[in-house]
C-alpha cells in the first residue's frame, strides 16, 4: 500500500491540539473589516473547536 497523503485544504484549515481536539479559524474574519466593530473582530479572532462528527472526517484527512 502506499502511504496516506494529507489533505492540502484540510492542513491549511485546522490544527490539532496536544489533546487531540481538531480547531478551526472562524468565518468573516479576513475582509471588510473596516465596517465590522472592533468588539466583533476580536470575538471571531479566536479559534473554535470542530463539532464531533465533522473532527472525525477532519482527523481522517489530516491522517490521523
Amino acid at each position: 500500500m502506499p502511504k496516506m497523503k494529507t489533505h492540502s485544504g484540510a492542513k491549511k484549515r485546522f490544527r490539532i491540539t496536544g489533546k487531540g481536539k481538531v480547531m478551526r479559524e472562524q468565518t468573516n474574519g479576513r475582509h471588510y473589516l473596516e465596517h465590522k466593530s472592533s468588539k466583533y473582530t476580536r470575538s471571531i479572532a479566536n479559534d473554535v473547536e470542530v463539532s464531533k462528527p465533522d473532527a472525525k472526517k477532519v482527523k481522517k484527512l489530516l491522517g490521523r
